[in-house]
């Protein structure tokens, strides 16, 4: 991405508003000047993931399968699953790590990225994703971090 472009989407993302609930406040973790993120938590990188990446800027052999993974965390996520598209996602996940292969550099490519394979497999299993979500506990525990009194010695 080029500089002016990449100053350009940091500036969008950083006037993005959301509803109350839906996500923290991304522009918050956005520094335009040094150009980076820093901050995000787990949901705000999901919500970044399927929502807000611009799929403009990027040509159009890397758009497809980013729409894809995309696509198949909206899939995965949703509030009823089906056991049909449980196992077409993970014929597809299959594909698009494939194809990533084929843009990405091997060092893209870690641990993390090898666990979207079971992740269909797991939500057969398990039910809906939203039941097992770390979501709700990070916001409780930042809840009973602001408590705190005495931040030096977080006791009881």
């Amino acid at each position: 991405m080029k500089p002016n472009d990449k100053k350009e989407f940091l500036k969008f993302v950083s006037s993005v508003k959301f509803p109350d609930g839906y996500a923290s406040n991304i522009a918050r973790c956005v520094n335009v000047d040094g150009g980076k993120f820093t901050g995000l938590k787990s949901h705000d990188c999901h919500v970044f993931m399927q929502r807000l990446l611009p799929v403009d800027l990027l040509p159009e052999d890397v758009v497809k399968p980013i729409m894809l993974l995309s696509r198949f965390f909206s899939l995965l996520t949703a509030k009823t699953l089906r056991r049909t598209d449980m196992f077409q996602l993970r014929h597809d996940i299959v594909q698009v790590l494939c194809k990533f292969e084929m843009i990405f550099p091997p060092a893209f490519f870690t641990s993390m990225m090898h666990v979207m394979v079971h992740l269909p497999e797991e939500a057969l299993l398990a039910g809906p994703v939203n039941y097992r979500w770390m979501y709700p506990i990070e916001r409780l525990l930042g809840e009973l971090k602001k408590s705190v009194r005495n931040r030096a010695k977080p006791k009881g």
